[in-house]
């Protein structure tokens, strides 16, 4: 194996009536240091990426699949239960329930562990049972492999969205869902805690 680089932090998945669908990256800690992204799939399929800057879009953009990338001056929080997200053409004030029972069987798995490689590569099958889309291990872009290991999830329970203004309908399931990668979020709203690890196959 080659180079890595981990991200620890959280994801938000959003869908709306619209059709559009949001993947909102809030890390904490990071290569980069501390920054959001969002990953934003319309109706139509153009797949869009928001960054703050063109390292973050260089780095994200080589990794995953995107028609359009943008990058703009954006904030993306999570406050108690409530997550708000700036981003250019896009706005979300989002309401964060409690823990799932998913959420509760993942807490149980010691987070040492459960953000392993090994350990996502072997349940990555059983992941995508309990959250359809979903997968802890693949490939990525540029000869990559990519890890994703969640500790936690909370379901959003309400949300307004807006894109360029406009009101971009209801909270709604994730469906079709997202084509930035390997793995999807899962198709009801949630915030997951994560541990994302990149790794180079050759290098």
């Amino acid at each position: 194996m080659g180079r890595r680089w981990v991200f620890d932090g959280h994801i938000a998945g959003i869908g709306t009536s619209s059709g559009l669908r949001a993947v909102v990256g809030m890390w904490q800690h990071s290569p980069f240091g501390a920054f959001a992204d969002v990953m934003v799939q319309q109706a139509s399929g153009h797949r869009l990426l928001l960054a703050p800057s063109q390292e973050v879009a260089g780095f994200i953009s080589t990794t995953y699949s995107f028609d359009e990338v943008q990058v703009l001056d954006m904030s993306a929080e999570l406050d108690g239960h409530r997550l708000t997200v700036s981003a250019g053409p896009l706005a979300v004030r989002a309401e964060v329930g409690g823990r799932t029972l998913l959420g509760t069987a993942l807490r149980a798995v010691p987070r040492r562990l459960a953000v392993h490689p090994r350990w996502l590569s072997s349940v990555s099958p059983l992941a995508a049972l309990a959250a359809p889309g979903a997968r802890t291990f693949g490939t990525a872009g540029n000869g990559r492999l990519e890890y994703y290991g969640v500790s936690d999830l909370h379901y959003v329970t309400s949300a307004v969205v807006t894109w360029e203004g406009a009101d971009a309908g209801t909270l709604a399931p994730i469906r079709p869902a997202v084509t930035f990668g390997f793995s999807s979020v899962p198709p009801r709203p949630s915030v997951a805690r994560v541990r994302t690890t990149v790794v180079e196959a050759w290098g």
